[in-house]
């Protein structure tokens, strides 16, 4: 269990660095981010998180260039979770398991 909880947190990590990592660098590079090599890198790791934000947010109401935001927050929310999960089975098995 504490193994499946590390590999959820250790993916929530990675996917949340590259897409504020995407969002920063999109910010320095202006205009020209979509030639950038780095920020095609890190568009391609972030894709799967925006493309199940897309899924799970109405067309209606969440606009096409909100939901990478929608994909942090809720990505931001799951790390949240299954921090509290870690941090409850520790506390269940024992802190010295866990390290």
């Amino acid at each position: 269990m504490l193994l499946l909880l590390s590999a959820l947190k250790l993916i929530f990590e990675i996917a949340l660095m590259s897409l504020f990592g995407q969002w920063v660098l999109g910010l320095l590079a202006g205009a020209k981010r979509d030639t950038n090599l780095f920020y095609q890198i890190l568009a391609q790791v972030g894709r799967p998180f925006v493309v199940m934000a897309r899924f799970i947010s109405p067309r209606s109401i969440v606009l096409d260039r909100h939901v990478p935001l929608v994909a942090f927050l809720v990505l931001a929310f799951a790390w949240i979770v299954v921090t509290a999960l870690r941090i409850n089975h520790c506390i269940h098995i024992g802190v010295e398991l866990c390290k």
